[in-house]
């Protein structure tokens, strides 16, 4: 068997002050197995589930369902009729955080959205009255406009352009931003895929930087009263915890929401309530989640968003309400 690397070796320390968890955490990372995977119903769910499915967790959204090992539910008929969107669980736990927001959102702002799962999810949990979907990297476009368009998520507009753009034009105007950063990836070698250098401090620090600059520009969308949600698929504490930490020191009128149904999944790293999910638990590969609210009591409405001045900024729309 191949031995843990002292990278590895020193991030598990970090992690866990139990020996039994550190032992725990490396085994699932060297040694993966699947995980069930997870579907999110964009139509209307039937009450007899054409896949097999699992006993639902306490704090699992109604409109997903976690499946039996060994289905394939991207292959079935109803996903390219856009009937449901495929996601891991654990993208499943860092949304969940969400559900905490009033029913009644005006615009919702995805940052970093392809695939688009995050942006799905908030679409179906709030349905706001505009869902702005950003993904900065080009490549990666198409995919997250195939998912939207074959989910019909409408209405909807995708977006590509730096967030200190969006920082300046949008500025005050959304009642939630996500920010699903970009991260070392490190949940990917429970999954069983690579991930080079996940554990060097050289990429940690760069990772860390580049989400420091991207929580920062978003923070400045997000209207007064209005939620930012940050989440990651990486274990490292200074993509999580301590991003989470300079944020506030900067940004004091934030504040870290608690989510009463995460409780049990409480990060040991600090005292504000943000929440971890590990592989060694055996429903997801890994993520880190935490909802700020921008606690400023301006009395002015947040800033619309003039869907005509900004349509040139539109890569796809569909503003068609969907049914």
């Amino acid at each position: 068997m191949e031995k843990p690397s002292n990278l590895l070796l020193k991030v598990s320390r970090r992690l866990f002050t139990n020996l039994d968890e550190q032992e725990k955490f490396i085994e699932a990372l060297m040694n993966p197995h699947p995980f069930s995977p997870s579907i999110l119903w964009c139509q209307e769910k039937p009450e007899i589930s054409p896949l097999a499915v699992e006993t639902p967790t306490s704090w699992q959204p109604q409109f997903i369902d976690r499946l039996s090992l060994g289905e394939k539910p991207g292959k079935h008929p109803l996903h390219e009729k856009g009937y449901f969107y495929c996601l891991d669980f654990s993208s499943v736990f860092a949304a969940t955080t969400l559900l905490a927001l009033p029913q009644s959102v005006r615009l919702v702002f995805d940052m970093c959205a392809a695939p688009g799962g995050k942006s799905i999810f908030a679409w179906k949990a709030l349905q706001p009255d505009l869902l702005i979907s950003n993904e900065v990297i080009g490549k990666r476009l198409g995919m997250l406009i195939s998912n939207l368009k074959r989910c019909q998520i409408s209405p909807n507009a995708v977006v590509n352009r730096d967030s200190s753009i969006f920082a300046q034009i949008f500025s005050d105007s959304s009642n939630l931003v996500i920010v699903d950063a970009p991260c070392t990836g490190q949940s990917l070698l429970a999954k069983g895929e690579k991930a080079p250098g996940c554990f060097h401090p050289t990429a940690i620090n760069k990772s860390a930087n580049r989400q420091k600059r991207i929580i920062a520009n978003s923070a400045k969308i997000v209207s007064p009263q209005g939620y930012l949600a940050y989440m990651t698929c990486t274990y490292s504490p200074e993509e999580n915890e301590q991003v989470c930490e300079w944020f506030l020191e900067r940004f004091p009128h934030f504040k870290a929401i608690e989510i009463s149904n995460l409780a049990k999944y409480q990060s040991d790293l600090t005292t504000m309530p943000c929440y971890r999910m590990f592989p060694q638990d055996r429903l997801g590969a890994g993520a880190f989640t935490v909802l700020f609210k921008n606690t400023s009591e301006d009395e002015y409405e947040p800033k619309e968003v003039d869907i005509n001045t900004i349509s040139s900024l539109y890569i796809y729309q569909n503003m068609k309400e969907s049914s």
